[in-house]
């Protein structure tokens, strides 16, 4: 019992750390354009976060058993994988840098259960889990963020264009706050689903290893023999990612909204549309997405048609290896923890 109690503390750490590290990715552009202050916009995220949040569990589901055989799960081993997504996230943060909290639990998962295994990979659903549903959105949805970002910058450059700056930007610095709110949005029906299905793992984990067979009549609601997310699951981990997101995450939302290209409203809106389209489209199919990466390289798309000069290449360099060493950092750090934990 002491053991799923710190899964579960864990897990809301790492949701909290996840609402203030990503905090930046629905409100860096507001900000930087400064159609919001940082504290009306932090409180809107966190408010639309928490209402992302409660919709839809598909990436639960992916997260908690579509990844790794739960068979050899343990809650020693989802302790470790919380654990080390949590480092992976603070190291980042610190740094300014807008890594994959996502891509750092699916890797510290990952690294946990293969080390649970004793090395078998097996355990890993490379097939049907990993490769289809992580690595090729983690290669391709930069590039759609990209694309995407620099056609919608485009289109409005030609619809927009006869009109005066001071029109464009009065009506699109009304309409980012709209895109702004979706992308919040967006974003907690994606990432908030993570530790969601975390803690559901754990719950389902504990139940089949019969750690719950001999508590009182009130904790009965701890049994889980079924992969379902319980309600209250659900409550928790919305809450606790909105008051993440309402600490505020200062360090990234400066390297996304103002070290890598100046951006005006209208270019906020084209970014923050551009990644809600493609979140929510991922979240739908029960991918879990990397929102970090899409906002980031949409913002990137609108800054290249807006002029590729303009772009501050050597710290888009920095973030892309940031992305690069995610989920084997991760994933080392997951398997160190839990080869400790087996062998004590």
């Amino acid at each position: 019992m002491l053991t799923f109690i710190s899964v579960v503390i864990a897990a809301i750490i790492f949701e909290f750390s996840n609402g203030f590290h990503d905090a930046a990715n629905a409100i860096a552009t507001v900000v930087s354009t400064r159609v919001l202050t940082p504290r009306k916009a932090i409180a809107m995220a966190a408010f639309f976060n928490l209402t992302g949040a409660l919709f839809g569990a598909a990436v639960a589901a992916t997260i908690g058993k579509g990844l790794v055989d739960t068979n050899i799960v343990t809650l020693a081993t989802v302790l470790s994988a919380v654990i080390a997504a949590f480092a992976w996230n603070i190291i980042t943060w610190w740094c300014g840098l807008p890594s994959s909290s996502s891509h750092a639990l699916i890797g510290g998962l990952c690294g946990a259960a293969l080390a649970a295994a004793r090395g078998d990979w097996s355990v890993i659903k490379w097939n049907a889990g990993v490769w289809p549903k992580v690595v090729v959105p983690m290669i391709t949805s930069p590039f759609a963020g990209f694309i995407c970002g620099g056609l919608i910058m485009f289109l409005l450059f030609v619809a927009l264009h006869r009109l005066t700056p001071h029109f464009v930007h009065s009506l699109f610095g009304k309409l980012q706050i709209l895109s702004a709110a979706w992308m919040a949005h967006s974003h907690g029906t994606n990432d908030a689903q993570k530790t969601m299905g975390i803690i559901t793992l754990a719950l389902f984990t504990g139940t089949k290893a019969g750690n719950f067979d001999h508590l009182p009549a009130w904790l009965e609601f701890l049994k889980t023999p079924e992969f379902i997310l319980p309600k209250w699951v659900i409550g928790l981990c919305a809450l606790t990612m909105s008051i993440g997101t309402a600490a505020g995450g200062w360090r990234i939302i400066r390297t996304l909204g103002h070290r890598m290209v100046k951006l005006q409203p209208v270019h906020g809106f084209a970014a923050e549309t551009t990644a809600a389209l493609i979140i929510q489209g991922a979240s739908y199919y029960g991918i879990p997405l990397s929102t970090t990466h899409v906002i980031t390289s949409s913002i990137m798309g609108v800054g290249a048609v807006k002029r590729l000069g303009g772009m501050k290449w050597t710290v888009v360099e920095r973030i892309v290896w940031a992305w690069i060493f995610t989920l084997p950092a991760s994933g080392l750090i997951g398997y160190a923890l839990a080869r400790i934990t087996v062998s004590l």
